[in-house]
């Protein structure tokens, strides 16, 4: 801004005014008003700006610490957000510090563990080997025990068959509680004829599964056999009720 010069002081000449007729001194107020307005005017003016550049300022600067203000919040809630990622950073650490100390506990229970089985493993090797002499031996003694009863067998097999023969009765295992009771010879008609029962000695109570032929009165004499216990009489009297059977 341009600076604007102090107005002056009107020079004039006294004498001149003093030896007029009509004495008068021109103070050129005009021109004096004049200077101070357009001062005051540029006083004005520099004020304005003044005012309009302190008023720019400051809203520059409420907008700057506005602007401070919102990035000191925004840094705040990102220190705090850092802060809580710590503290379960932290607690991460604390529990993984807490589950390798668990760990290192539980493998050296478990190498105790192993080194445990192993000696029972070595004592079970030790065991196992005289297990396995011991069942040696057995096998050997049964192999001769075997061939004995098969040696016995073969002189008993042609006995048993002659006493099947007198016998006319033949019991024979079909299954593991299951014994077949073979009748022969009752059918004079015809000596091929089955008549055979099935009896279930799977409980202390008898059962007879089937029976051929059919025998009505087979739950009385189960019963009896039941009670009595007696099987020999069951045999003779399953017998008889077949022998009945072809008669009739």
């Amino acid at each position: 801004m341009a600076k604007n010069k102090t107005p002056r002081a009107p020079r004039f000449d006294l004498a001149a005014a003093l030896s007029s007729p009509n004495p008068h001194i021109d103070l050129k107020l005009e021109a004096f008003e004049a200077s101070t307005r357009n001062f005051l005017d540029a006083v004005s003016r520099y004020t304005h700006r003044g005012i309009a550049e302190i008023t720019s300022r400051k809203s520059s600067h409420s907008s700057d610490r506005k602007q401070y203000a919102e990035r000191m919040q925004q840094v705040e809630i990102e220190t705090n957000i850092c802060k809580l990622k710590e503290i379960e950073l932290i607690e991460v650490l604390n529990r993984e510090q807490t589950e390798k100390r668990e760990a290192e506990s539980s493998v050296a229970t478990f190498r105790r563990q192993l080194n445990a089985v192993k000696e029972i493993c070595a004592s079970l090797d030790g065991e196992t080997e005289q297990y396995r002499m011991v069942t040696a031996n057995l096998r050997r003694e049964r192999e001769g025990e075997s061939a004995l009863l098969n040696a016995h067998g073969t002189n008993v097999i042609p006995e048993a068959v002659d006493c099947q023969a007198r016998l006319q009765f033949l019991i024979e295992g079909i299954s593991k509680d299951n014994i077949l009771l073979r009748f022969t010879s009752i059918d004079s008609r015809d000596h091929t004829r089955d008549f055979n029962l099935v009896l279930d000695v799977s409980s202390r109570s008898y059962r007879v599964p089937t029976t051929t032929p059919f025998v009505p009165t087979l739950p009385i004499m189960i019963d009896e056999l039941n009670v009595t216990r007696d099987i020999y009489t069951f045999i003779k009297a399953v017998r008889q009720v077949f022998k009945e059977l072809c008669v009739g």
